[in-house]
């Protein structure tokens, strides 16, 4: 069975849009109807850009660990666009493979920084949009957020920071602005493969499956969800 969506004349702010999950999810919102606004640190004429038609997104470059850089895109997006229905956290990392007690501080700014700080700012600045369109928040959030760890506790920490502050948005904008977070285990990217060639990669969730699921949370479908962790790691 198939499902449509239709989005037209609505805005969506995805973060991280240059991304394996980032450019996935900006061709779900766009072939929903919608307006895609893509942000990040990485431009579309680099080798690591991975949305395949840029051109189809209004990119606004700029690094979300900094608070005016947030600003000045949510801004700018708003200003162009008359609104702003939707925010896609995409933004984030992993890192991993050292035990506490080996763990570098540089790592943990790091990844509170790329992890939880840019899912805080992004929110906050989108905030008082989102709650004159009663629109809706999505994060990524992670499987393995949900217990420790040997060797990424700093990384689960971070994702279940950013499952934490979706529940406290939805709290505090009951019946304005829903907030929901994905919960992937180990997505199919080309990064991914890299790191862990001898993988199955069969058992890998395909980008496009988790961006379906984020594309129907902020759909009128999923009115009635807000503070949840949605779980989308298939058989990962």
């Amino acid at each position: 069975m198939s499902v449509t969506f239709d989005m037209d004349g609505e805005v969506a702010l995805v973060t991280g849009v240059g991304g394996a999950l980032g450019s996935s999810v900006a061709n779900a919102f766009l072939e929903a109807g919608a307006t895609v606004c893509g942000a990040d640190v990485v431009e579309p004429d680099s080798e690591d850009f991975q949305l395949s038609d840029p051109d189809r997104v209004d990119f606004h470059g700029g690094d979300f660990t900094e608070e005016d850089d947030v600003a000045d895109v949510v801004e700018t997006v708003v200003d162009e666009h008359g609104r702003l229905d939707y925010l896609l956290n995409i933004a984030g990392t992993w890192r991993g493979g050292d035990p506490i007690a080996e763990t570098e501080a540089d790592t943990f700014d790091f990844l509170f920084d790329v992890n939880l700080k840019t899912m805080f700012l992004a929110s906050k600045h989108a905030l008082p949009h989102l709650q004159d369109s009663e629109g809706a928040i999505v994060s990524v959030s992670a499987r393995s957020s949900l217990e420790g760890g040997e060797g990424d506790g700093i990384y689960r920490a971070t994702k279940a920071g950013v499952r934490l502050l979706t529940e406290t948005i939805a709290e505090e904008n009951l019946g304005t602005v829903r907030a929901n977070s994905v919960m992937p285990s180990v997505i199919d990217t080309p990064m991914n493969r890299d790191m862990m060639p001898d993988a199955d990669f069969e058992e890998w969730v395909d980008p496009a499956d988790i961006a379906a699921v984020m594309l129907f949370l902020c759909s009128d479908a999923a009115a009635v969800t807000s503070g949840a962790a949605v779980p989308v790691y298939g058989e990962a």
